[in-house]
């Protein structure tokens, strides 16, 4: 009876001593295990792949219809398993900030399209692997799935074959406007678009006008002008020169000639010339220059051929000093040659005359002069014969006075 007792004792005092270290074992079991369930390797590499990711990678989760703040829920406690290779891949790319990827180019689990976040245990299935190909200047350029994945190519390879028209919204409508910007115009002239160079102008000049005595006592009025009209490179140009004393006029020569411009300050002339005044008419066909020469000297120089087998040449060289801004010295010089004699109009051959004037104008404007100058003036060989048979000095002073003018 002692013996039984002893062992009741022994066995009672075990179970006492048993009780509290299990207890113990099962509160420390029951703090671990949450502890480990909670950081499964689901929320621990979301937790490794957020550091990595932008704003605009959580913006694209929240497209996925992933909520950031709903917590992964806890079906089991079941051991840690090893994280398919097909997730880390993808945690791998959303570290390399990969905000350009659609949406609908990444593979989704089941769960994911109800709005649920899968576990580690159900996360991507590791027979549907992303190979990603090489980085260009740390951008994605596309993924290549191996054959029967769910993973479509994406990035900017897809758009090099792509069709622009399709993507422009294709065929323009009827009323569209024109490629051009013309508004239905043709290469023509618009109204009020008009270039200058092709405009025709017109102007008509009285160079001089003028009154003259000379120092023998004899007078006479002279007159000398011009008029063209046309476009920058072809003219209808007139010219005209004569003198008038003792009431009638002595001597008049008209020209009618077409003007070409040959270059940038020089033109050529061809037309026609006709001689009024004492002794019978004469006509002439006329060709020659007339333009600027070196140092502004403003040069005109015509060929004549008459009837007759007459021939006959001029040559006027004048030059504009400005003194001031409206005071000009205008300096000039003319010659005339001539083939054959012409006695019925006091004309020799060879150097005819020779005329040298200067004269001083001031510019009330541009368009109009008053002027005081002088003209010496030269008959040489058989026209200074004729000259003195008629009663003429072979030469002459004058002082003249006029108005030069145009518009």
């Amino acid at each position: 009876m002692n013996a039984n007792c002893s062992r009741i004792a022994l066995i009672a005092l075990g179970v006492a001593l048993a009780l509290p270290a299990a207890a113990r074992q099962g509160g420390m079991h029951d703090m671990q295990t949450p502890a480990r369930s909670s950081t499964t390797p689901a929320s621990a590499s979301s937790a490794q792949s957020m550091q990595g990711m932008d704003m605009q990678d959580m913006h694209m989760g929240s497209m996925h219809g992933m909520p950031a703040s709903r917590p992964t829920p806890m079906k089991s406690r079941k051991p840690r398993s090893a994280k398919p290779a097909s997730a880390s891949s993808a945690e791998s790319v959303h570290g390399m900030g990969m905000s350009s990827v659609p949406a609908a180019a990444m593979p989704q689990h089941p769960a994911m399209q109800h709005g649920t976040v899968p576990t580690a245990s159900e996360s991507m299935p590791p027979s549907q692997p992303v190979a990603t190909q090489q980085l260009h200047f740390g951008q994605m350029i596309g993924t290549r799935p191996r054959p029967g994945g769910l993973a479509q190519g994406m990035g900017m390879p897809s758009m090099q074959h792509a069709d622009m028209p399709s993507m422009q919204g294709g065929k323009a409508p009827p009323g569209a406007r024109s490629a051009d910007y013309s508004d239905g115009y043709r290469y023509t002239d618009m109204p009020g678009m008009e270039m200058f160079d092709h405009a025709s102008f017109g102007m008509l000049l009285i160079d001089q006008l003028e009154y003259a005595f000379d120092n023998h006592g004899n007078d006479a009025a002279m007159l000398d002008g011009q008029f063209w009209y046309g476009a920058d490179f072809n003219k209808l140009w007139l010219k005209f020169e004569g003198e008038s004393a003792r009431g009638k006029l002595e001597d008049l020569r008209t020209e009618a000639l077409w003007d070409h411009a040959a270059s940038t300050y020089w033109s050529t002339q061809l037309g026609v010339r006709h001689d009024f005044g004492e002794g019978p008419g004469r006509s002439w066909a006329a060709f020659g220059v007339q333009g600027l020469a070196p140092y502004w000297f403003e040069t005109e120089a015509t060929f004549y051929l008459g009837q007759n087998g007459r021939t006959a040449a001029r040559v006027e060289v004048e030059y504009e000093e400005l003194l001031t801004q409206r005071l000009v010295l205008q300096p000039r010089l003319e010659l005339n040659l001539y083939g054959k004699d012409d006695p019925q109009r006091g004309i020799g051959s060879g150097l005819s005359d020779v005329a040298l004037g200067i004269r001083l104008r001031y510019e009330i404007r541009r368009e109009f002069a008053p002027y005081v100058g002088v003209i010496w003036r030269q008959r040489h060989g058989r026209s200074a014969d004729f000259a003195r048979a008629q009663g003429e000095p072979a030469s002459d002073m004058q002082f003249v006075a006029g108005l030069r003018f145009w518009f």
